[in-house]
């Protein structure tokens, strides 16, 4: 990346650490990583003490303000702008989501010459609800034009990529996107709810043959290295995931042999389609008192079946660096350690 300071934002979490990995281990200079105060940065200590000596810096800070986001700037030629905010109230998802991207250009746009931006987005963007099953999605696929019908986080992720590019039509700066899919490894979750979802003694399985687009975290990493050196900046857009899918039914066969035998309770696609609809018709005769777990929107966007291309990506140069069956075997592994502590 041409030995310019290159600024991590959300550089603590769980894609943050790897990134930063894997540009440390490129032996990448003048890494400055972005993490906000009263934050755990465990893992993030334990991926520097893997780099001694590395010209890297920590930096305590947030995107709260346009003044904040240009401190934080000083001197930075590319932005990895990975930071966004999961699992919180939804004023909070597009406080840390949506303004703080907003912060973070305004303090960009007002530099000379103005940084590189390479933006994480999600899968979560795409408008895939009234495709037909098995419709491939990749970069032309269009995004999605009802957000209010989809969960909170593709909601925010959605304005947020629709912010930077109301920017980038404005002012041409030097932009590429990204879009992972499900990323997944040894410290992330430990299901997709693309196949199913968890309740208290049992698992919904939604799944079934659908593919799922993981996105093992290293390899989402390398990805992101490699688009940051080989892109060309104009606005381009890479889907990110790796070459080797699974199925939903072949990722929960393994997940029960090897990390825990769920009691599995099957729902297929069509039972699954009445069951939105009544959830959604109950939802809105009560008022609300039943929450809209199930919508039809929801559900085809989820569970209607998709095939994903990451043909584009490969065409700057990546490759994964891990393949799927020792993807794997780690993950599986570090959910048997955890659970085996928490017990």
């Amino acid at each position: 990346m041409s030995g310019e300071k290159q600024l991590v934002t959300g550089s603590n979490g769980f894609l943050g650490t790897a990134f930063v990995d894997r540009l440390l281990s490129r032996g990448e200079k003048g890494v400055r990583c972005l993490v906000r105060p009263g934050s755990d940065r465990s893992k993030l200590d334990a991926v520097l003490r893997k780099h001694p000596g590395a010209d890297v810096e920590i930096i305590q800070g947030s995107l709260s303000s346009v003044e904040e986001a240009a401190k934080l700037l000083q001197g930075v030629g590319v932005v990895h702008h990975l930071a966004a905010a999961v699992g919180a109230p939804p004023a909070d998802m597009f406080l840390g989501t949506v303004v703080a991207t907003k912060n973070l250009l305004e303090a960009m746009l007002a530099m000379k010459p103005v940084p590189k931006l390479v933006l994480i987005s999600s899968f979560g963007v795409y408008g895939v609800a009234e495709m037909p099953r098995g419709a491939v999605i990749d970069e032309s696929t269009p995004l999605e034009n009802h957000p209010e019908k989809r969960d909170i986080y593709s909601h925010s992720k959605l304005r947020q990529e629709q912010l930077v590019w109301d920017y980038y039509k404005k002012q041409k700066f030097p932009l590429v996107i990204l879009r992972p899919g499900v990323i997944y490894g040894p410290h992330g979750g430990a299901m997709s709810s693309r196949v199913g979802i968890k309740f208290p003694g049992m698992f919904l399985y939604l799944g079934f043959k659908n593919v799922l687009p993981l996105s093992y975290v290293d390899n989402c990493a390398e990805a992101i290295c490699v688009a940051a050196k080989n892109a060309r900046f104009d606005g381009d857009v890479y889907n990110v995931h790796d070459d080797e899918l699974l199925t939903c039914a072949e990722f929960l066969a393994r997940y029960r042999k090897e990390v825990e035998p769920l009691r599995v309770v099957p729902l297929p696609y069509p039972a699954l389609k009445l069951v939105s609809k009544a959830v959604e018709s109950y939802h809105k005769y009560s008022k609300g008192q039943l929450p809209a777990l199930f919508t039809p929107y929801k559900s085809a966007t989820t569970w209607g079946g998709n095939r994903f291309s990451n043909a584009k990506l490969h065409s700057l140069g990546w490759k994964p660096i891990v393949t799927t069956e020792e993807a794997l075997r780690r993950t599986f592994e570090a959910l048997r350690s955890r659970m085996a502590k928490a017990s």
